[in-house]
Parts: C-alpha cells; structure tokens; sequence
C-alpha cells in the first residue's frame, strides 16, 4: 500500500505525521522535480520519519538532504524483514544521492558443465542459469573463472571448446596436441572414457579433489603392474598437478561454502573486501567501493552492502564479517527468507578463520588508502580543469567521445564518463554507427551526441557539465550543431586534437566558437585529466570496433545466401564436412542434399565461384 503528500515547493511535514502509520514499511523522499534522493526502512513509520525533522540532534547534512524534501511516498509491508528486502531492491534501481550504494550490480560468472551432453563441455556461463547441466560458483570475475578453467584443463582433458565447432571438426584440433583435450570430436575417445573425466572435474569443482587423487592413485598402480609405464606416467602427472592446485586454493580447515567481508571506512569513502570459499577452495576475492553520500562507520556501510549484495546472489551458509553491522539479527532473517536455509555470521573469531579475515582487513586498509590517496591527485586534476577553464564550481560529470572504424566500415562510437571519483565505467556506452557516408567522422560524432543527449533530455542520463570529441574545429562544429538542433546549452563542447607533433602532452584544445586553441600550460594537472578520458575513450571505441569487425569475420558466407536457413546450412556443412569441401562442389553435388533444390545449389555454387 502505498500513500504520497505533496504541497508545492514546501512540504507540510505536520500534516503528512498526522496520516502517517506505525505499521513497518519503506519510505522515499522525494526532490522537487519528483526525483528519489533517499530510501529508507522502518519498523515505525511514523516514528522514523519525524526523526528527520525534529529540532535537535540532526547532523548538518542530514538537514541538508531534508531541505531537499518536497514529498514522501511510503509502502507498507507486513514485516521489517519484508522492508528490509524492498528497500535494498529499490536502492538498486533509484540508486538515491543520500543513500549508500553499492556500484557493481553485474551478475556474477559460474563454470557451466554441460552433463546432459554425450561429451560434455566446461565453459564461462554467465545470467540466468535456465539451461541443463551444472553450475559452479559464483566467481569474483571472468578473470576468476578463466584461471580455474586454464587449471582444470592442464588436469583433465574435457574439451572446452564451442559446440558449433566440435560439431563440425574433421580432425583433432591444437589442443588434443598438447593433450588437453581426448578429441572426442573426431572419434578419439569413447563416451564412458570420456565421462569419467568429466565426473573428476566435476568431483574437483564440489571439493572433493582428494577422492581423485586417491581414485588415480590406484589407476596408476594398476597400469604399473600391467606393464603400461607411459599410461602410469600419465597418472602421475596428472596426480603432481592436482596436488600443486589444492595447497594452493584449499583453505585449511574449511570444507563449505563462506564469504569473508571486510570494510574499511575513512574521510568520506568506503573500501569493501570480499574473500570468496566454495567447496573449501579460495576461489578468488573482489573489491568493491560503495558510493558514500556522507561519512559512515564501518558498520553502517557493511549493514548496507551486505542487503543489496545479496539481493539476487547466492548466499553461503557462513559470513565473516570485520564489524558488526547495525540490525545483524534483521540482515540474518531477511538472508535466511531469500536463501530457504539459516545464515550464520560470525564476527569473534580465532585460529586460521581469524588469519582469513585478518588479511582480508589489512588489504581492504591498504586499498583505501591508495583510494583516498589518487582521489586527492584526481581532485587537483578537477581543481586545475575549473581553473583553467574558468569555472566558478568544480564540474561534476565530463563525458568524451570517439569514433573508431576501418577505411569507413563498422563504425563505432565510444562514450566514456568521468566524476570526481574517476572513471564511471557503469555508464559507459557504445553505439553502432549507420546512415552516413563511409568515413565522414563530422557525421558520426554529430549522431552519436545526438543520440545520447536525446537520452539525456528524457532523463535517462544526468547531463554534463564539459564533453570532450575527440578531434579538432570540424568536429566541434558537427557536435555544437547537432545540440543546437536539439536545443541543448549550458553544456561546453572541447575538442581535443593530437596538434602539429601528435606528441601525447602536445594536444591542442579548442572550444566551441573559439578560432584559436585554449591556452593551458603544458604541465598543468588539467592536461593530464584531458588526455586521461581521451585515452579512455579512445580505448573503448577500438575496443567496440575490433569486436563488431570480428562479428562480421565470424558470420559464414553461407548466411548471406537467400532461401539457404540455419538448417540447410547445418545439412551443408555435415554433408561436406566445411565450407573448403563445399565451395569445390559442383551443382549436382550440392542437390545431393536434403532440401537443397537445383536452383539454391546454383546460388550456392555462384557464391564460391561468380
């Protein structure tokens, strides 16, 4: 149930209490443009919410953030619990100004074994886990996941290659040479010989590494006493590699799931540590930086973190933790509701558990303090850009775009943003470039500004305060152009040129409506931001480009055959065995078949040979 008051540009706080339940429930408030600038939880209502606007005892940025407040919309829950998760799912989406925010909401990668497969396949997976088969994890990172998968394949040979290629392979590829692989593809291996590496590795990835060493073992004394040295030679090895990879990921003494979170809180920002255990394998650990409004101990911002990370992840059955966070018994029921299982967290420890979070602390320490050490340069870079520029306030938001392309073709726009913490790489964005003349760059960057502040103008994006093009006086022009078309202002537009000496420091800048260059000295700290977000963008747009050219190298020539559908072309390749056989095919060969009639094998035969 939800309920709103508003009364024009000053809110009547007195009649909104007079109304206001004490049941639990969520509260937003709400800026005068309607925008949500803070979310909060509340077993009272009506208690909490008056807190905000008494008399004594309310910080100075509290009373800030409530000067701001022109509406309350309230939702009522039957629980705290119930609360608890609804506000943690809003701040995800609204991600208010006034709330702490944790910045990283991509989904975490697994290892997918395909065991419904007759020769199963070990691969990234990363989204909805809707397909058959097993899933492991989750990992830190794709960095994470594609050192395990490196591991397991110097252990056991399952191959771990695309299924649209091990369908169509004629002959063992690379890795069946440097035997990582069995070749199962071309025949080289049976479907029982086969599984029982894939049950291994399987075996491996829940944690029970020490059954297969004990498993090969026997393998290995059985093949000594057959006579079969090479076969025992084998085992060995592979026994040598196992071993080497469990000391170095078990965790003494642990043989389940656990996180280890340790904060760190300091001058206004926040540094989270997590260390993940699954199957009592440290798989890897991450850092996140929670986006702090104001100062906040560590406990609060762990009481925040733990509600939204948790939100759509797996929960573990144990968390460490380095404080105790505000509302612990609340945090472990709304856990146990989403996990359908209890939830312990544990924060006096000792013996090797103390060892873990020791560490885990000393590093999140560390990192803030590295943090907080390039946000002070990162500042005075912020500083000397107003300075040189002649703001009266530090800008807020530069935004820079990039044109990257091949002799005209599959033109990519890269937009790239940066705030006072640095890059904003959540809101990077790419756009794939069509309707304008092969190479005209002017009308490439004219679209891509176009496009993304018609965005801004709807308030899907917050506008910036400087953009900087990548290039000089044309397309400053293109660009200034385009928003005057949309009638955009108060936004100014810099182009970066690489100058006479195309040296990197030798740059020449130039604003919009300006014939001659902006003079900043060449050792100003400004110079250094500049070229920073220009390198940046300038990474992303080849990034984009080198990948939608490899789309474009990957899509067979077969798909560009009209009346020639996915099937057609699977009953193609797995009749001739690749496209070589199928271009050195003559017409009748091709009608040989199924569902290729005379005249789609002439437009096969003329696309190979015309």
């Amino acid at each position: 149930m939800s309920t709103a008051i508003q009364s024009g540009s000053t809110f009547d706080i007195k009649a909104f209490l007079k109304s206001l339940t004490q049941r639990p429930g969520v509260y937003q408030m709400l800026d005068a443009r309607s925008k949500i600038i803070y979310i909060g939880k509340a077993k009272n209502l009506k208690k909490r919410v008056s807190s905000y606007f008494g008399k004594k005892n309310v910080a100075s940025k509290q009373q800030v953030m409530v000067s701001h407040v022109h509406s309350i919309d309230v939702t009522i829950t039957h629980t705290e619990s119930e609360a608890l998760l609804l506000e943690s799912q809003m701040i995800k989406r609204y991600r208010p100004r006034y709330n702490i925010c944790l910045r990283d909401d991509k989904s975490y990668p697994y290892i997918y074994v395909t065991t419904h497969q007759d020769f199963p396949r070990v691969g990234f997976h990363r989204g909805a886990k809707s397909k058959k088969g097993r899933y492991f994890g989750p990992y830190p990172s794709a960095g994470a996941i594609r050192e395990s998968l490196k591991l397991l394949q110097k252990i056991f040979p399952v191959r771990q290659c695309e299924d649209s290629v091990f369908s169509h392979r004629s002959r063992p590829c690379l890795q069946y040479q440097i035997k990582r692989c069995t070749g199962p593809c071309v025949g080289l291996d049976s479907i029982d010989s086969y599984r029982r590496q894939v049950e291994r590795t399987v075996m491996f990835l829940e944690g029970d590494g020490s059954r297969i060493i004990g498993e090969l073992a026997g393998e290995m004394e059985k093949a000594s006493s057959e006579l079969e040295f090479e076969k025992a030679a084998g085992y060995r090895d592979q026994i040598r590699t196992l071993r080497h990879v469990l000391e170095k990921q078990y965790v003494h003494g642990e043989r389940g799931d656990l996180d280890i979170i340790a904060c760190s809180s300091r001058a206004g920002m926040a540094c989270v540590k997590m260390v993940y255990v699954r199957k009592g394998q440290h798989i890897g650990d991450k850092t996140f930086f929670p986006n702090l409004p104001q100062e906040h101990t560590p406990e609060a911002v762990l009481e925040a973190f733990i509600a939204q990370y948790y939100l759509e992840r797996d929960i573990p059955r144990e968390i460490l933790l380095s404080h105790t966070p505000g509302n612990l018994n609340l945090l472990q029921r709304g856990l146990e509701a989403r996990a359908h299982t209890p939830v312990v967290f544990s924060t006096r420890l000792r013996g090797e558990r103390l060892k873990w979070l020791e560490m885990a602390n000393s590093n999140s320490e560390n990192t803030l303090n590295t943090r907080l050490s390039n946000r002070q340069g990162l500042h005075a870079r912020f500083f000397s850009l107003k300075e040189e520029l002649g703001f009266t306030d530090i800008p807020s938001r530069l935004e820079c775009f990039d044109i990257s392309h091949t002799q005209g073709e599959q033109t990519v726009a890269s937009c790239v943003v940066f705030d006072t913490d640095g890059p904003v790489k959540s809101a990077y964005r790419r756009f794939n470039i069509s309707g304008i003349q092969p190479g005209d760059d002017y009308g490439a960057m004219a679209q891509v500004v176009s496009r993304r502040f018609k965005r801004i103008q709807v308030g899907e994006y917050q506008t910036p305060n400087i953009i900087f093009i990548d290039g000089g006086k044309g397309q400053v022009s293109a660009v200034t152009t385009a928003l005057n078309e949309l009638g955009v202002s108060g936004v100014m537009v810099i182009g970066v040129s690489k100058g006479p000496s195309r040296k990197s420091g030798m740059e020449e800048l130039y604003c919009a409506g300006d014939t001659h260059p902006i003079k900043i000295m060449r050792d100003a700290p400004a110079r250094l931001l500049i070229q920073h977000i220009r390198d940046e963008a300038h990474r992303f747009a080849i990034t984009g480009h080198r990948q939608r050219r490899g789309k474009t190298k990957k899509k067979s020539v077969l798909e560009n055959i009209d009346g020639l559908g996915p099937k057609r072309r699977q009953s193609l390749l797995r009749q001739f065995g690749g496209l070589r056989e199928i271009s050195r095919a003559g017409v009748d060969d091709l009608r040989g078949v199924d569902g290729i009639n005379r005249q789609l094998a002439q437009r096969v035969y003329d696309t190979f040979h015309n």
